[in-house]
């Protein structure tokens, strides 16, 4: 029991000043993206350079989130990316290692309806001793003050945020996997139609894709509705409802650059379709997907201990 609390006290110690400079960390992550100077856009973060690499094992290829810049450099020249012959209309591969994070700018963001408003105002969450926002309502993990419940993140929020996906072509479907939380979309090519009244909600929607000349257009509903868009700033996150549909545009510009582009159509929420910047995501060579998973039993000690200490739980 003593070796317990000894290491629960070591533990607490250690974290609360890691988790000081996380949400510091978080907010400028956050406003840097907001205002335009992240460069999730084209996956170039230079802070990521210096960073040891995990090496997988022998035999195995390195995830994309294992890897540095240096490691995705030297993999890019390995593997003769650059004038690589390719087909426009296959998507496969391994895309990215962070998602696009100033994908769901406010910049370019439409007027919220009175609704909106209110679903907003709602995401508002705690706030520490000395008055930082612990975004206590993001209920996916993300928020540094919230409990780590295991929530999906769902779509298109997995865009904004994941550890690379990968596109895998089929006769009738594509999917689309992600190694953050180890999960899939499928997105069906058989022709089939978007239901109109969808009989459940699904955190990643009801998906179907066609092509339009060489862009892969993914059209999408029936969303479950306790899914954010993405966190806002300072607190609080971008909702939708549960009529929001999704429309995707992909094209494979050369061998190593995929285009993309969200439109989100949700006049419940938003006055006016929100349309995001044409992100550029790269190819991630020499590389396969791990597994990662959000176990709730992890984390049923650090929900009661640490949320306590960092004022997140006044108990």
């Amino acid at each position: 029991m003593r070796s317990r609390i000894s290491v629960t006290i070591m533990f607490i110690l250690a974290v609360v000043p890691a988790f000081c400079r996380d949400v510091a960390a978080q907010a400028t992550r956050q406003n840097r993206a907001q205002s335009g100077n992240a460069t999730n856009a084209d996956q170039s973060r230079n802070d990521r350079t210096a960073r040891p690499s995990i090496p997988p094992p022998p035999g195995w290829e390195n995830c994309p989130r294992c890897q540095n810049n240096n490691d995705r450099a030297k993999a890019w020249i390995d593997h003769k990316v650059d004038g690589h012959a390719f087909n426009p209309k296959d998507l496969s591969g391994v895309w990215g290692y962070d998602g696009v994070a100033d994908a769901f700018n406010p910049r370019n963001m439409p007027a919220l309806t009175e609704w909106g408003k209110q679903q907003h105002e709602a995401t508002l969450g705690d706030k520490s001793p000395d008055g930082t926002p612990l975004h206590s309502k993001d209920t996916s993990g993300r928020g540094a003050g919230s409990a780590i419940n295991c929530d999906p993140y769902g779509w298109p929020r997995l865009y904004v945020y994941n550890y690379g996906f990968e596109f895998v072509m089929l006769p009738d479907r594509v999917l689309e996997f992600f190694e953050l939380n180890h999960t899939w979309r499928t997105i069906w090519t058989d022709g089939r139609k978007l239901p109109d009244n969808p009989p459940e909600p699904h955190w990643l929607g009801w998906n179907v894709g066609h092509w339009e000349g060489d862009t892969f257009v993914i059209e999408s509903n029936g969303y479950d509705e306790r899914s954010w868009l993405n966190a806002s700033n300072p607190d609080g996150g971008w909702t939708h409802s549960d009529e929001m549909k999704v429309v995707e545009r992909y094209r494979r510009v050369d061998y190593g650059t995929l285009e993309a582009e969200l439109t989100i159509i949700d006049p419940k929420t938003y006055a006016q379709p929100w349309v995001t910047p044409k992100a550029r995501i790269k190819l991630v060579p020499g590389t396969e997907l791990w597994e990662n998973f959000c176990v709730p039993s992890d984390y049923g000690q650090f929900n009661d201990v640490f949320r306590r200490t960092v004022g997140a739980d006044k108990k």
